[in-house]
Order: C-alpha cells, then sequence, then structure tokens
C-alpha cells in the first residue's frame, strides 16, 4: 500500500507514522496541507510543495491519513475539507473523514452532537457578541472557561470569574469576528481522562494531571499516567467518538468534585505521543493496522 500523511514532516507524528508504515511493509509519503491543488475536470487532487517540485497527485495512494488542520480562512478550511471528501468519493482511504474532522474541529458542533447522542456535557453558550457573552457568563454562575471555536491542546483557553475582565475579553474576541464559546467552569479533582478510541473499540486511557493552573493537557504542562477505563468510561467514549463520526478520535471526560461525569471534548486528530509514552499503546501500528483491513 502507498499511505499518504498530511502532516508537517519534520513533526513527530510524520516519523512514527512513516516508522509504522515501513514496518508494516509499505510505503509512506509524507505531504505538506498547505501544498493542496486541484485540477479540473480532470478530478485531480495533489500536493504540491513548491512550484519547482511536480505535484504527488493523491489517487495514486490508498490512503490519506489526515494529522494536521493548519490554521486558515474560512475559505481554506472549507476547500480543504471538499477536497478531502473528494478524495474519499474518489475511493481513497481517508482518516479521518473530512465529515468526522469538521464535525470535532468546531467545538460548538461537536458539543450539539454529544448532546444528540445523549452524552453530558458542560452547560455551554455560544454568540457573537460581548453582552450576550456577559449574559452567558452571569448564567454560568460567573466563572467560566472561554475556548476558542477552534483550536487543540489547550492553546487560547482563558478561565474568567470577573465581569470587569469577561468584559474586556469579550469585547477583543468580538472585535476580531470571532465566535464566543464559553463553558461552565466544572470544578475538577486536578485531572481528566483521555480516552482513545479506534474503529469503535478503546485502545486504553490516560488520566492527564494539571501541574500549574486548572488545564490538564500534557502540552501544557499536565502529567499522564495510564489508567483502566471503566466501562461507562469506555461507553461514552466510543459513543462521542461515533457522534462525531470519527475512526481514531481522543475524546476527553472531567468528573466534578461530586462525581458527576462530562465529555468535554473529542479531537478528531488526536495526539498520542504522551498517551503512548504513558500506556506502552504503539498508536501508530495500531492505525495503520486499521487502514490495512
Amino acid at each position: 500500500m502507498r499511505i499518504a500523511v498530511l502532516a508537517n514532516a519534520a513533526g513527530y507524528y510524520a516519523r512514527d507514522l512513516s516508522r509504522a508504515i515501513v514496518d508494516r511493509g509499505h510505503e509512506p509519503l509524507i505531504l505538506p496541507f498547505s501544498g493542496l491543488v486541484a485540477r479540473e475536470p480532470h478530478a485531480a487532487l495533489g500536493i504540491q510543495p513548491t512550484s519547482e517540485e511536480p505535484a504527488r497527485w493523491l489517487a495514486d495512494v490508498d490512503a490519506v491519513l489526515v494529522r494536521t488542520m493548519p490554521p486558515g480562512s474560512l475559505e481554506q478550511v472549507i476547500f480543504r475539507m471538499n477536497a478531502l471528501a473528494r478524495l474519499e468519493a474518489a475511493g481513497v482511504i481517508v482518516v479521518n473523514s473530512a465529515r468526522a474532522i469538521e464535525s470535532a474541529v468546531d467545538k460548538y458542533l461537536t458539543t450539539v452532537r454529544l448532546r444528540e447522542a445523549g452524552l453530558p456535557v458542560p452547560r455551554t453558550w455560544v454568540c457573537e457578541t460581548a453582552e450576550a457573552a456577559l449574559v452567558a457568563l452571569e448564567e454560568a454562575g460567573g466563572d467560566a472557561v472561554i475556548k476558542p471555536l477552534f483550536g487543540s491542546e489547550g492553546r487560547g483557553i482563558l478561565r474568567v470569574s470577573d465581569p470587569e475582565l469577561g468584559l474586556r475579553v469579550f469585547r477583543t474576541l468580538e472585535r476580531i469576528h470571532a465566535v464566543i464559546y464559553l463553558q461552565e467552569f466544572i470544578h475538577h479533582p486536578g485531572w481528566d481522562l483521555r480516552v482513545m478510541v479506534l474503529d469503535g473499540q478503546v485502545l486504553g486511557g490516560m488520566r492527564r494531571h494539571a501541574t500549574a493552573g486548572f488545564r490538564t493537557n500534557v502540552s501544557q504542562g499536565g502529567r499522564g499516567e495510564a489508567v483502566t477505563v471503566s466501562d461507562r468510561e469506555a461507553e461514552w467514549a466510543i459513543r462521542a467518538a461515533a457522534a462525531v463520526g470519527a475512526r481514531i478520535a481522543g475524546v476527553d471526560l472531567l468528573t466534578d468534585e461530586t462525581g458527576q461525569a462530562f465529555v468535554i471534548e473529542v479531537n478528531g486528530v488526536p495526539g498520542w505521543k504522551a498517551f503512548g509514552t504513558a500506556t506502552g499503546i504503539d498508536v501508530a501500528d495500531r492505525l495503520i493496522a486499521s487502514v490495512e483491513s
């Protein structure tokens, strides 16, 4: 098989997936998402990194693994999603699918999908004006977490418990035409649970301990340890991945101080470096085995 990986060639995941692809007897092709090109009426999609390099046509590969979704304008993001959907329609295996990435990358859409699936989520408000956000902050009990609608690894997350500070934050977001995504702050015991799901099965779980502040993301200084996932946690994680249509997903669960649990995020392009270190599970190898099947 020829397996293309849309990723930063110098990054960890490009190297890890290349290793797994070669170990399983296949040919890896590491390509930058930013070089995406389409040619019609030939229904051709490919990657052209520079004008000096020839395009690599993705119709010639058996599978495409999406390992990054670079920041971009609305036009760029829509083009990327349409291009991935076009590849799927042409019979190329795409992991995760355009539909799954679209659902998982948008926190509002993820929250809606989780609620529709009957899963518990924190109380959430999404709006565009500072005035509406101030009302939401009050309804949240005056203590809320502001998250970028598109974002991962805990970047850009801010806890607001003061209306005056909140107004300044909301005004700034309003000026840059951002959507304000606000969730009630969940008082937790200092950790959350990341459950890795592949093809409707749980690979394992990692408890992420916050070492400073409230964010538990390992990329933000959190500490990971392997844990056994309970039956309920496994069920919720599998249902959450299915809700956004993801073959592979990192599902984050958070328990408050009373024991009430919530599904707080589904990552459709999940990192597994810390997860693999904590659990000893070779996620890259499992993912390539899944593509083979």
